[in-house]
């Protein structure tokens, strides 16, 4: 087998790659002389039959074998004598005519092909001085946990029916509607619902629904004329004037509820007290957790903006390609288009082409630092990542269970951001961090801001 180089250009690397017909005869012989001996074919004694006959039957199948070896082999070849890093499966060419290619095949010919890859670029990873982060915290203040045991109280407040001549639905009231909404006398979909229960006041319908309703008597209809608001979720139904059609079916006048060791015993506390802890720490976590996006997308910039280098374009395609899509499915699920966004899909191409750079970029860099690092992902912690990504389909667990234990490349999803965290952490021990404690208002509003580039960002698929 001779291997010759014929393209060496930046992450670019192709090889030209014969194999002469001599060999392929070679290697022609030896499978057919090793069928030979295992060949059971009638009228023919085991072991017995004509290598010119099994050469008829079985010659060009076991020639399509031999191809595909030497094709395997010459890659192996290629990376181990030139010490390459592939970025992903090369490309194979067989560029000859199809009256060579079947020569080769008959072992009359040379076979030749070329092995086109791409490599992974070298880099310099270096010392982490220089770099700097804040890292946003927030305390938790009593009025916040006020605010959850209030809301909790609100959610288990008890209702007790209205009945009788003359009732008529008030603010605070739950309300048992059925409703058909129109627009322009059509109806629409997800605009109609039977024996709805709606607090009013809740703010839970869109704005201006719930306080046409207050007054309506029991048992009689009513018409509310609603818009949706400009920046509603459907972008085929925001702006727009509706109608509803609403039955008032029941009505319940709101209770009182007591807020005390026996309201905490109900979510399974000890007392009040115990219940404020429970809150408290939960919503600890959730600053732990805002801030922890914050000062990770501080940080992955600070690494974007440090290091610079060649990276795989079939990489950088690939990863295009999978926000692409996803661009393109939120699309069609909103009902949005470009123009409802305020640019132009050539815009939003050259954007979103950065953004996959960007993620090739930090995923190539993270690998580097986690392997020189010797960051491991123990098996320990990607089954308790299954067991949780289980837990969200229930009734499926099994089912999911068994799909990612038989399909590596789907536990590899698994294992990859788990990767990608601890070394976000490695990283972090080498930089310089400062604490900025701030209002919990600007550590949310700045959380909230990165929510939708988050996923964007996020280079575990490449590590």
């Amino acid at each position: 087998m001779q291997v010759t180089e014929t393209l060496s250009q930046g992450l670019k690397r192709e090889f030209q790659v014969v194999l002469p017909a001599t060999d392929l005869a070679t290697r022609l012989d030896s499978q057919l002389a090793e069928m030979r001996a295992k060949a059971r074919i009638n009228g023919f004694r085991p072991g017995k039959v004509p290598v010119a006959h099994l050469k008829r039957l079985y010659g060009r199948s076991i020639m399509a074998e031999v191809v595909q070896e030497a094709v395997n082999e010459a890659h192996r070849k290629i990376i181990e004598d030139n010490a390459l890093r592939p970025a992903s499966q090369p490309k194979i060419d067989f560029p000859g005519e199809k009256d060579d290619l079947e020569k080769a095949f008959e072992a009359k010919a040379d076979f030749a092909f070329t092995v086109a890859l791409e490599v992974l670029p070298k880099i310099e990873v270096g010392s982490f001085d220089g770099v700097e982060i804040e890292r946003l915290v927030a305390a938790v203040g009593e009025d916040e946990i006020d605010l959850v045991v209030n809301r909790l109280a609100e959610q288990s407040r008890p209702y007790a029916p209205k009945e009788g001549e003359g009732v008529a639905a008030e603010k605070g009231d739950k309300a048992t509607i059925d409703f058909v909404g129109k627009i322009d006398g059509e109806a629409f979909e997800g605009g109609s619902g039977e024996g709805v229960d709606l607090v009013l006041g809740s703010g839970s319908f869109i704005p201006g629904f719930e306080e046409q309703l207050e007054g309506l008597p029991l048992g009689d209809s009513r018409t509310v004329t609603v818009t949706f608001p400009d920046d509603y979720s459907a972008a085929h139904l925001a702006g727009k004037e509706a109608v509803f059609d609403v039955t008032l079916k029941a009505l319940a006048a709101p209770g009182a509820t007591v807020i005390d060791d026996d309201f905490a015993k109900g979510y399974g506390l000890d007392d009040l007290a115990k219940l404020r802890e429970s809150i408290k720490a939960n919503i600890e976590r959730d600053y732990a957790a805002a801030s922890r996006r914050k000062w990770k997308r501080a940080l992955l910039d600070a690494l974007d903006a440090k290091y610079a280098f060649d990276l795989p374009e079939g990489l950088v395609a690939q990863e295009f390609d999978a926000i692409w899509r996803r661009v393109e499915a939120e699309q069609a699920q909103s009902g949005r288009s470009f123009a409802d966004e305020g640019t132009t899909e050539e815009a939003a191409r050259a954007d979103y082409r950065k953004i996959a750079e960007r993620r090739v970029r930090l995923g190539l860099l993270l690998a580097d630092v986690g392997d020189a690092a010797g960051v491991k992902v123990a098996d320990e912690e990607v089954n308790q990542a299954l067991f949780e990504r289980a837990r969200s389909f229930p009734g499926q667990e099994k089912m999911v269970w068994d799909y990612y234990q038989k399909n590596p490349s789907a536990l590899a999803e698994l294992r990859a951001p788990i990767y990608e965290e601890k070394v976000v952490d490695h990283i972090l021990s080498l930089v310089k961090v400062t604490d900025k404690t701030v209002p919990k208002e600007e550590l949310l509003a700045a959380d909230d801001e990165e929510d939708e580039e988050e996923a964007a960002d996020s280079s575990a698929a490449l590590v």
